[in-house]
């Protein structure tokens, strides 16, 4: 890949990612790649300008992402209309979505700029939320939307429809709707399965539902699922990816449906799924 400009996104709170940030700009540098810093990055490394991360997302032909799986959702949702190229570089912990350990960081870059890579195409979902008829928000997320109650300790009451039909009303404390990226995050802790990113397919999670029947439901994707909040709660909110909060009040619909945007995560052809899963939740070994 001949890439014309990297545009770089950090998570400062790392301890290591000054000294990144400082070797990686030079190593692209070196040679002559273009590279275009958020303003959080040029910050850390003082020097002047830094673009704000929309512009950034639009003018960038590949993102590099230093940070965690939360660094790489927000990266998705702001590249998700041009579809361009993520590469994840791990500066924490647990990390399904990063592909690239810090001390394999030069090597696996030498690799992209020879071709030496997959692109590994993920569902992403994008969300209205309707009130009274109009559209308040809108919002585009790689893992899921939350729909869930405010901090008093009382029930949240939910009335699903998907693909147009009725499906129940749900009293708990509230509902994840996510990809099959997302079925490691949020959804997992509440019960959901682990669904393999390859699928085209959503998940409908309750989180600690009332009636212990309801259970989560794996749909196709090319279904739309209305969510609307019959019950008086304040402090309901729809949250996407887990990172930004919309309020929802009695009446309110949350109309999810999939993407036609994908985002596009570099892989490399020796990374394999169940590995990184094994790795991860720390399974047995063979």
């Amino acid at each position: 890949m001949k890439s014309k400009s990297i545009g770089i996104l950090t998570k400062p709170k790392f301890p290591e990612v000054k000294a990144t940030l400082l070797g990686v700009v030079a190593w692209l540098r070196a040679r002559s790649i273009n590279v275009l810093l958020d303003t959080t990055s040029a910050t850390l490394l003082n020097e002047p300008g830094g673009i704000q991360k929309p512009q950034l997302a639009e003018k960038a032909d590949v993102l590099l992402v230093l940070g965690g799986d939360g660094t790489i959702l927000s990266a998705a949702r702001l590249a998700a209309e041009r579809s361009i190229p993520i590469l994840g570089v791990n500066m924490g912990g647990l990390g399904f979505l990063t592909e690239v350990r810090l001390d394999n960081l030069y090597p696996s870059l030498e690799r992209v700029f020879t071709n030496d890579y997959t692109l590994d195409e993920r569902l992403m979902l994008v969300t209205h939320v309707h009130r009274h008829g109009e559209t308040v928000a809108r919002g585009i997320v790689l893992n899921d939307v939350v729909i869930s109650k405010g901090t008093l300790a009382r029930m949240i009451e939910l009335q699903i429809a998907i693909g147009g039909q009725f499906v129940t009303n749900l009293r708990g404390d509230g509902l994840i709707i996510g990809t099959p990226t997302g079925s490691t995050a949020y959804s997992l802790s509440a019960g959901g399965p682990i669904m393999n990113p390859a699928l085209q397919a959503l998940i409908v999670t309750p989180i600690c539902p009332h009636t212990l029947t309801h259970r989560p439901l794996i749909i196709p994707s090319d279904v739309v699922i209305e969510v609307t909040l019959t019950s008086k709660d304040d402090g309901s909110m729809a949250t996407l990816d887990g990172q930004v909060g919309v309020a929802m009040t009695q009446g309110d619909t949350a109309v999810i449906r999939a993407s036609d945007y994908r985002t596009r995560l570099i892989r490399f052809p020796e990374s394999h799924y169940y590995e990184v899963l094994r790795e991860k939740l720390k399974w047995g070994h063979v």
